[in-house]
């Protein structure tokens, strides 16, 4: 994914100067090799992202199955990369693992410090939980 946003806004006076030139004086090259060196700083970040979700992947995939000694583990695990905040519900149902089990799991990794809790469980409201890890690093920054 490409969020060239973020790097237009933080050269934004850069970025409006090489629009204006464009219309005023016709400079199409300068305009494109701003883009392209937008487009490559991107790449470069999402490389690097993608590099470190996988070395997450890796890590909590061992450290997931140690915990639990589930046959589920993997399966859990997967459902936290698909879905990084979700409902305890959602994992107990979602999850493809027989609930005796996901209840089990569930306790272990939020003893274990894998979820940031963003909602307590309140009534009929289940909690909210976040892999923060992977939202950190998806983030680029400490958001949790």
């Amino acid at each position: 994914m490409f969020y060239i946003s973020a790097y237009l806004e933080a050269r934004r006076d850069e970025y409006y100067e090489r629009l204006l030139a464009v219309s005023r004086d016709g400079s199409w090259t300068e305009w494109c090799v701003f883009f392209l060196q937008a487009l490559t700083e991107q790449a470069r970040g999402n490389e690097q992202k993608s590099s470190a979700i996988l070395k997450l992947y890796e890590r909590e995939r061992d450290r997931i199955l140690n915990l639990t000694r589930s046959q589920y583990a993997i399966k859990a695990l997967d459902f936290l990369f698909y879905r990084p905040i979700f409902s305890a519900s959602a994992f107990y149902m979602e999850a493809d693992i027989p609930s005796p089990s996901a209840r089990k799991m569930m306790k272990i990794l939020r003893e274990n410090g894998f979820f940031k809790t963003l909602r307590e469980t309140k009534g009929r409201y289940p909690a909210i939980l976040a892999f923060r890890e992977l939202l950190n690093i998806a983030e680029g920054r400490q958001v949790f």
